[in-house]
């Protein structure tokens, strides 16, 4: 009997199973990224397989899927698969695709993990002689050192992980000509940015880019809590269709609401004398010690808090209360490179517990965590489901979460939010309308890199708001009654020449009526000298 084949042995077979994944699915990823993630995986969520589907056809699309469920892998791992395949690009021209996070530490725990497939598939590659194309990522954050931000003008990598102002100032600046060759843009968090200001800012920030590029970039949306999904669909696309690939996987959650005295309504009695007043009026010697107990009876601990101010008080308690240091407190106010120590300790099951506000609600991956404990009431059900949801953050693993209520008032409204976080009763958000001061900031910025038509600039910012497609332009962007006339146009916005001139020295100025123009020069003799843009 000759030597068995390599499929002749069970594992093998597992393995060959697994790798046709992508084949079932109908998706065309190469051999070394199918093997990789066979290896890695045993199987495609419902949501990457919907997400791959989109993405492969290059269609927009917004990705709705429960934490833990792979969205993330799924917006890249089709652009990974496509950049390692495809010829090297010049060297200026190498930028295809851009993430955009809503946090600088959500951006650099993305380019972390970005590290695995990458290794993996290369990995993959050398086992079966296939030679791939290298793939460079880069982070510009504000908290990238200068020395790479220069770098980025001679040599932009192949993905770029950035955040919504950073984009901003991208594009106001020299290095937006690393720009220019950007096929995809994938915003993770969408639901982090799409109800406030800063998704307006992001929106314009998009339709900006696009106009650099030779054609539209492909937008990605993931989330795994917005509602409704239409109106994020019109955020993410503007004018442009977007898929929605809902996952109908639902995650199961622990939840409790846990109330560490006997009777709440007498916390504001006096002490009577002799006793200790601090236990007796104040619910906090309870919570810190119920805290303390849960922390010790799981591997890894996350707790939440509503503001900076708590916790770091409550860490400091935790840690009194245990006699030694179980807990650090992180929030946008603890300095990057603490931060990154107390993810890591915290991963590596060095630091029992963290205490931290919404810098680690995101997405990031905190590895495998056991329980999240909430001090008061989430802000709402979309934070709580984002926060409990950091434990058991896998696939087909269980979210374990307990809320302490601070008073009676609060325990009712925890009460209220844990049971809508059950049914997934999430709050509707509405993209921002008429936020001039964003407007102001963008026109400002785009006339001082370009000469801008006006109705050009006009349908560029009316572009980003998706209102062209539903015919209501006026209720997102306002246009003054003679928008039409360039010169009506170019004043509805004015700003005083001293205030143009402590901004910056250079200034487009608006002189003549049949002007439909800016011009970068200064105003000729006569001229009104006042700096003025709008659509």
């Amino acid at each position: 009997m000759g030597p068995r084949s390599q499929f002749d042995r069970p594992e093998a077979r597992v393995a060959a199973v697994r790798q046709d994944w992508a084949v079932a699915a109908g998706l065309p990823f190469s051999d070394p990224t199918r093997e990789w993630f066979g290896s890695a995986f045993d199987r495609p969520t419902e949501a990457q397989t919907g997400a791959w589907k989109a993405i492969s056809s290059g269609e927009n699309a917004l990705v709705v899927a429960p934490t833990g469920s792979g969205k993330t892998l799924a917006a890249f791992l089709w652009s990974i698969d496509r950049l390692a395949t495809a010829p090297v690009p010049p060297k200026k021209e190498r930028l295809r695709v851009l993430y955009i996070s809503p946090l600088k530490a959500l951006a650099v725990d993305v380019e972390r993990n970005l590290r695995s497939p990458l290794t993996g598939i290369e990995a993959a590659a050398a086992r079966l002689g296939i030679e791939l194309s290298p793939i460079i990522v880069g982070v510009r954050t504000g908290d990238t050192p200068p020395e790479d931000r220069r770098r980025m003008l001679t040599a932009p990598p192949d993905i770029l992980i950035s955040t919504p102002e950073s984009l901003f100032l991208l594009l106001t600046s020299q290095a937006r000509d690393a720009l220019r060759h950007i096929d995809a843009v994938i915003v993770d968090e969408v639901h982090a940015v799409a109800g406030t200001k800063r998704g307006a800012h992001l929106a314009l920030s998009l339709e900006r880019l696009d106009e650099l590029l030779p054609a539209p970039a492909q937008r990605i949306g993931l989330s795994a809590t917005v509602r409704p999904l239409d109106e994020i669909a019109t955020f993410l696309g503007g004018g442009r269709p977007v898929t929605i690939v809902e996952s109908r996987a639902r995650k199961e959650l622990d939840l409790s609401v846990v109330v560490p005295v006997e009777d709440m309504s007498r916390l504001d009695e006096v002490a009577p004398a002799g006793a200790d007043a601090e236990e007796r009026t104040s619910i906090w010697p309870a919570v810190e010690r119920r805290v303390v107990d849960l922390i010790r009876a799981h591997h890894s601990t996350i707790v939440f808090t509503n503001s900076r101010r708590l916790a770091e008080r409550l860490c400091a308690r935790i840690n009194d209360v245990a006699g030694e240091q179980i807990a650090r407190a992180h929030h946008g106010s603890v300095a990057r490179e603490q931060r990154m120590v107390i993810e890591e300790d915290l991963k590596q099951g060095r630091l029992p517990c963290v205490v931290a506000t919404s810098s680690l609600e995101l997405g990031i991956d905190m590895g495998l965590v056991d329980l999240v404990i909430q001090v008061e009431a989430p802000t709402s059900v979309a934070s709580g489901l984002q926060r409990i949801g950091r434990a058991g953050h896998h696939v087909d693993a269980v979210s374990r979460g307990i809320v302490f209520p601070k008073f009676r008032g609060d325990l009712l409204e925890c009460a209220v939010v844990v049971e809508r976080m059950r049914e997934r009763e999430i709050e509707h958000m509405r993209y921002p309308r008429n936020p001039l001061d964003v407007l102001a900031q963008h026109i400002v910025s785009m006339v001082a890199m370009d000469e801008w038509n006006v109705d050009h600039l006009e349908k560029v910012v009316i572009g980003s708001t998706g209102a062209s497609a539903r015919g209501a332009a006026h209720n997102v962007w306002p246009s003054p009654p003679a928008a039409r006339s360039p010169t009506a146009a170019c004043t509805a916005f004015s700003w005083p020449a001293t205030a143009a001139a402590s901004a910056s020295s250079t200034r487009r100025w608006c002189t003549s009526p049949a002007s439909a123009t800016c011009s970068r020069s200064a105003p000729p003799r006569g001229a009104s000298r006042t700096s003025h843009a709008t659509v």
